[in-house]
């Protein structure tokens, strides 16, 4: 089988989803491109140079929808020969967008790929594309659906996890990703966003809040907790499905849950040929991918089976891994992952996460494949793991071996 090299990896900063956020006025479009081209000017391609454009997003819907990966092909200085394949995987868009790019090498299609993911959540709204499984009822009932933040506090509340670990565990995050940027260890990956005339519109995650603290997050009312006891009452949808648990115990809230923010990321995949082709030094090995469908209701918990489904796939073992990076979607999700595997926090997330610089949905995945990248090469480790948690219940990883 053909080895798929990662040769390069970009990410935006990321924008406050809001209207009032640096990165609003720029559409879904707009940003890839951006990112497109840094990719493209960096390697130095030219003409046909990929096979395909492989781009995530989670809410494909106005200008988000209609292949936005074609599109930014066509907004970017990519040659038009060059096609666009847009891919919905939730939160795991991005990563998926990787994968399979990956795995297109491996396979033979093609020799080089761009793949990543965008989001631009302050423009189009999340949900706004209407889900089934959230709002037909006889999908919704039948799963037991409900909203993502009542999955996270019934995860805290099934694993024993308390809202003094899940606020000391988002406030490391928040000094992590400081002490990053204060160390300019995102200086390789992050490109500025431009407007229009060329003109720097941001150059840093600006929703960062480095002055939180524990008394900060303490003050802060559980976010999920009217909707779950209140009408439509989603605690009780929880307790059918899970009558061993008493009620539901609420302890997260906007600072220890994942920011909504704007943001985009790309990889560039290729097999040796491409590589040399273009004069391209491989920075990594992809040495294996996987994704795993679980439980729709507590709904977060994919990290845990996927990574031992890829563990198994490589014959691996956890204590193989040098660094992990687990999408901080809220804070259970992770301290359930570092509690199942017994990973020590110094290997996991040494840069921060989402909960203090954002989570842009279909673009995440991508962004921490290449900060575990950038950390495996500043720390000198060899290996690493990144998985996020997906709607709908879902997880997705990758295991990438520096070259």
């Amino acid at each position: 089988m053909t080895e798929a090299y990662i040769y390069d990896a970009v990410r935006t900063p990321r924008g406050k989803g809001r209207p009032d956020g640096s990165l609003h006025e720029v559409t879904a479009a707009r940003l890839s491109a951006q990112v497109l081209d840094a990719l493209a000017d960096r390697a130095g391609l030219e003409g046909h140079a990929v096979e395909d454009v492989i781009w995530g997003n989670a809410t494909q819907v106005a200008e988000q929808g209609g292949c936005l990966a074609r599109t930014a092909v066509l907004a970017s200085k990519l040659h038009e020969a060059i096609p666009g394949l847009s891919i919905n995987r939730f939160c795991a868009s991005g990563m998926e967008a990787v994968n399979l790019a990956a795995n297109q090498v491996r396979g033979g299609a093609g020799d080089g790929y761009i793949a990543g993911g965008v989001e631009c959540m302050s423009r189009v709204a999340m949900g706004s594309d209407g889900a089934a499984i959230a709002v037909d009822p006889s999908i919704a009932m039948n799963s037991y659906f409900v909203p993502q933040g009542i999955s996270a506090d019934i995860i805290a509340t099934e694993y024993g996890i308390t809202r003094d670990q899940a606020d000391a565990f988002a406030m490391q995050s928040q000094k992590r990703a400081k002490a990053a940027w204060d160390d300019h260890r995102f200086d390789r990956s992050v490109i500025t966003v431009r407007d229009v005339n060329g003109l720097a519109i941001l150059d840093h995650d600006e929703y960062m809040r480095p002055g939180t603290d524990m008394q900060t997050l303490g003050a802060l009312n559980p976010a999920f907790e009217a909707m779950g006891t209140t009408m439509p009452g989603f605690d009780k949808i929880a307790l059918m499905k899970y009558p061993h648990l008493e009620k539901i115990n609420h302890i997260h809230h906007a600072g220890n849950s994942s920011g909504i923010v704007d943001g985009a990321a790309g990889v560039l995949i290729g097999s040796k040929e491409f590589g040399e082709k273009w004069g391209l030094k491989p920075r990594a090995r992809i040495r294996a991918t996987a994704k795993i469908g679980t439980d729709p209701t507590i709904m977060l918990t994919g990290p845990v089976p996927v990574t031992e489904k890829i563990l198994g796939d490589a014959g691996m073992a956890i204590d193989d891994i040098d660094l992990f990076e687990v999408n901080e979607a809220f804070s259970s999700v992770v301290l359930r992952f570092m509690q199942r595997f017994e990973v020590d926090h110094a290997k996991l997330n040494v840069n921060g996460g989402a909960i203090a610089m954002g989570h842009p949905l279909g673009a995440s995945g991508a962004i921490i494949i290449g900060t575990l990248l950038d950390e495996m090469e500043r720390a000198d480790k060899e290996t690493g793991l990144a998985t996020l948690c997906v709607a709908s219940g879902m997880g997705a990883a990758t295991i990438i071996e520096r070259v």
